[in-house]
């Protein structure tokens, strides 16, 4: 157990649960996590390794006595019937039978329907009329001679959700951690080891739970397969529901005017569509419009009534291009639905989750550590719906006049739901609400700038706000930065400078610009001194462009780095080696020597990695040496070559996120550019000393 696994334990006893148990538990039974989660935390919500085993088999054998599998139901019906009453674990939906005047359930896996449900049931737990509740249930089995009864009798009904939860101890809880520990709780709550995240991925991953503690929220997600867009709102949650985005219908998710029926809206906390995008696809026209018209106002029309709800709506679905492709040829909206790629929808978008800057989920991705029970994380987000910290950023921060009111809503939205998750109790320092606040901004602009690709008819608007000592900051998003001779293209029509859609590009900060641009003229990758920032999740960056133009001509590098321990530290430094060779002619030989700290634990793993590379260098006309720093106190990371260049590097050579090594065919294996970046500095300083 980690520390924040103990300090888990400690400040939430009984609440929290080993993440790595769904999979144990699961075995082959199709059922939510929140639903195996609601279980593990009746038996498992402990630290005790004892007690942990005895619980698992405990729900094992619940499962495997109550589950219904699909092609066991024939026996279950079975054993209902000789029993007389058994207690199972389904799906259920109920439906009213008007005819009849009663209420009949139908369970999913059973495939019984037609079961009678009292009407006290059916008010306490309004849901089953609307996409169905996971819930623990006797049935009973009574023959008839009458024809038309059916013999299945529903007994008592438990849905799997937590019954009662003390938000005060809540908040006295989350007061005992850092804001760092608290988001890599509630990452691991969702399933994911922290450790393989850097914090605007964490951050990113949580504003999927945004809509699940704000009311009438609006988001979209689009990116590469297989990256979990779906699996916060179809695993995490019993107040949200999952839908196939072709699979909905006017009466289905707003209301049935033949019956008055209400639909999804009115009883899910959360409706997300899944696989959203897709030109070709058969959208209803009239679907579209209703839901403007609520993602606008919160209400929909019955007849001459208007209603209205406060379900938030998801939009999930894949990209077939990446974002360079799109950003030159189309937009970030490309891949909407022809009916849905319409400005007066898109607008209606408080965020735009950048999902080509989530990683493919992999194994070590999943976390073994503790986190918060599902269920018990739902209501509490569900409890905070009332709230609205919207405005708490106005202390520190001053949004740009020039926003409109439907961005400054968005940006707000997104600001008070991060701010509810992360400082539910108050307490965030001026820096933590600066953070979330540019997330926010980033979020909301996202869509504004697509939107000004679109239609003509949106003005620029100044993405910016401005802190209380007159500091104005302008917001931008990570693809702007990296694309930046595409992302300004306008919609034909559009009143700005630029002509028949060329590149309307301001100067982008140095800070911010790639390595090799050049904005004075000279040789395109010409070594000068600078200083530059580069964004966590941002591509297409390796050594070659960091150190290429700064390695030539040198006979001499020194590579000072406290970190080269590990095997992909040492494996960077191969790839440093690898640029070395590039910037060489074949006939001259360089030497490169290392300065490092001796592993205390893995030492001669670690000499035997550097040995290795000291070898595979002999041949090539590099002559690699190293030695390991006396006093262990070493902490700069610095590159220093005998033509007068000093490199100095905040992360050092350890700048790539965490990639695939092992896999032969992933091209993040093969070539840094298609890495995502680990967020650092690089300074870049002329005549800093000969290299002895």
């Amino acid at each position: 157990m980690t520390a924040l696994d103990d300090k888990v334990n400690q400040h939430f006893p009984g609440l929290v649960v080993r993440k790595d148990l769904v999979k144990v538990v699961k075995g082959n039974a199709i059922v939510p996590s929140y639903v195996l989660e609601y279980l593990l935390g009746q038996y498992c919500a402990t630290n005790d390794e004892l007690s942990i085993q005895s619980g698992i088999e405990t729900v094992k054998e619940i499962l495997r006595k109550h589950y219904v599998h699909r092609n066991e139901a024939g026996l279950v019906r079975s054993n209902i019937r000789e029993k007389g009453r058994y207690k199972v674990i389904d799906k259920i939906g109920v439906a009213l039978n008007d005819k009849n005047d009663t209420y009949e359930a139908s369970f999913a896996n059973l495939g019984v329907n037609k079961v009678l449900v009292s009407s006290d049931t059916v008010k306490k737990h309004p849901k089953l009329l609307v996409g169905g509740v996971w819930c623990i249930c006797d049935v009973e089995y009574e023959h008839s001679d009458d024809k038309n009864a059916s013999p299945w009798i529903m007994g008592s009904l438990k849905p799997i959700q937590l019954s009662s939860f003390d938000y005060e101890a809540y908040l006295a809880a989350r007061s005992q951690f850092s804001t760092d520990e608290w988001i890599d709780l509630l990452i691991q709550s969702v399933g994911f080891n922290p450790e393989m995240f850097g914090r605007r991925s964490k951050l990113i991953q949580l504003v999927r739970l945004i809509p699940f503690v704000e009311r009438n929220y609006n988001l979209i997600e689009l990116g590469p397969k297989g990256t979990g867009k779906s699996h916060i709102f179809s695993e995490f949650s019993p107040h949200g529901i999952l839908i196939s985005g072709g699979e909905v219908t006017v009466p289905k998710l707003f209301v049935n005017n033949s019956s008055g029926k209400i639909g999804l809206v009115g009883y899910w906390d959360v409706v997300a569509f899944d696989e959203f995008a897709g030109r070709q696809k058969k959208v209803d026209k009239a679907l579209v419009d209703i839901m403007k018209n609520y993602m606008a106002n919160k209400s929909f029309s019955r007849g001459v009534e208007t209603l209205g709800a406060e379900a938030s709506m998801v939009f999930v679905g894949n990209t077939k291009h990446n974002v360079p492709y799109m950003l030159k040829h189309t937009d970030l909206f490309d891949e909407l639905p022809e009916k849905y790629y319409d400005s007066a929808f898109i607008d209606r978008l408080h965020a735009y989750i950048p999902g080509w800057e989530v990683e493919v989920i992999r194994g070590e991705m999943f976390s073994n550590g503790y986190g918060f029970v599902v269920d018990y994380l739902a209501e509490i987000l569900r409890h905070m719906r009332n709230d609205d910290f919207s405005d708490r950023y106005k202390d520190f921060f001053e949004l740009s006049s020039g926003i409109s009111t439907r961005d400054r809503d968005g940006i707000n939205k997104t600001f008070s739901g991060l701010m509810k998750i992360l400082f539910p109790g108050g307490g965030a320092s001026e820096q933590d609400v600066e953070e979330i606040l540019k997330l926010a901004v980033e979020g909301r602009k996202r869509v504004k700038d697509q939107l000004m690709r679109i239609d003509a008819t949106y003005p620029d608007v100044d993405f910016s706000y401005r802190s209380k000592d007159g500091r104005d900051v302008i917001v931008s998003t990570l693809e702007e930065s990296e694309y930046p001779e595409h992302y300004y293209r306008r919609a034909r029509g559009a009143q700005q400078s630029a002509i028949n859609d060329e590149p309307n590009t301001p100067a982008v900060p140095e800070a911010e610009a790639k390595p090799d641009a050049h904005e004075d003229g000279r040789q395109k990758n010409e070594p000068r001194e600078a200083h530059r920032v580069f964004s966590e999740n941002q591509k297409g960056i390796t050594y070659d462009t960091l150190f290429g133009p700064y390695l030539d001509g040198a006979s001499k590098i020194v590579v000072t780095d406290p970190y080269i321990r590990l095997f992909y530290q040492v494996r960077n430094l191969l790839e440093f080696i690898e640029t070395v060779v590039k910037h060489k002619a074949a006939e001259d030989e360089v030497e490169v020597h290392l300065i490092t700290i001796l592993d205390d634990l893995k030492g001669e793993q670690q000499t035997a990695n550097l040995t290795a590379i000291e070898t595979a260098c002999s041949a090539i006309g590099v002559k690699f040496t190293w030695e390991f720093d006396g006093t262990g106190t070493i902490h700069a990371r610095h590159i220093k070559t005998d033509t007068g260049w000093k490199i100095s590097l905040d992360r050092g050579l350890d700048i790539f996120q965490p990639y695939e090594m092992n896999d032969a065919f992933s091209l993040a294996n093969r070539l840094q550019q298609f890495r995502g970046l680990k967020t650092f500095e690089i300074t870049y300083l002329r005549d800093a000393g000969q290299v002895a």
